[in-house]
């Protein structure tokens, strides 16, 4: 049986889902342009609510910054996901393309991208995903026999370096930085002067 009052709790939910959608985009914008030392009354501005409504989704600052660098790491799984279905060992390109622009749209929480205490399992799942992507280009001689995960973390070091460098001046250099890191992952008969790192 409906009650009347079932249709207002669904409009309830579809507005606090459309403010949580509004602020977290907002926040994206805001730490990208300033970041993370912007306050909240603009992310609320940007985000067209009041600073009431986004403290009642978000209790403090940091909980914005957590669930911000949540929903970003579930796109980079999701790159993930679909990089495993592009053919012939060339997800793994994919995928570092796809994480090079989520980190270029994302610049401003890159600090907590890759050691937010609430997403380990998250990342852990990220990781998985990463290693299958690398041994199908290494199966299909898509990258160097002894290429290894932590080469795929040096690249996404190397990114949020040159994003934080480059600014807003240069938006595409991290392009550039992600083409080099794949050419240097390509098979090649020269040994690598240097170990692996653990």
């Amino acid at each position: 049986m409906t009650t009347s009052t079932e249709p207002e709790h669904r409009a309830l939910r579809r507005d606090a889902s459309e403010n949580r959608r509004r602020l977290i985009e907002a926040a994206r914008l805001v730490f990208a342009e300033h970041g993370m030392e912007a306050g909240v009354e603009e992310v609320a501005h940007r985000a067209g609510v009041g600073v009431g409504t986004l403290y009642r989704r978000f209790p403090t600052k940091d909980a914005l910054i957590a669930e911000l660098v949540r929903t970003l790491l579930d796109e980079v799984l999701e790159s993930a996901r679909q990089a495993s279905t592009v053919p012939g060992g060339d997800g793994l390109e994919h995928f570092l393309f796809d994480v090079g622009a989520a980190h270029a749209a994302n610049r401003g929480c890159l600090a907590r991208l890759w050691n937010d205490e609430t997403t380990t399992t998250l990342r852990q799942e990220i990781r998985t995903r990463m290693a299958t992507l690398l041994d199908d280009a290494r199966r299909h001689g898509r990258i160097r026999d002894d290429a290894t995960i932590a080469d795929v973390d040096l690249t996404f070091w190397s990114l949020r370096g040159v994003l934080e460098a480059s600014g807003h001046d240069l938006p595409d250099a991290w392009r550039r930085q992600v083409a080099i890191s794949v050419a240097g992952l390509r098979p090649s008969a020269e040994a690598l002067s240097q170990p692996a790192l653990a």
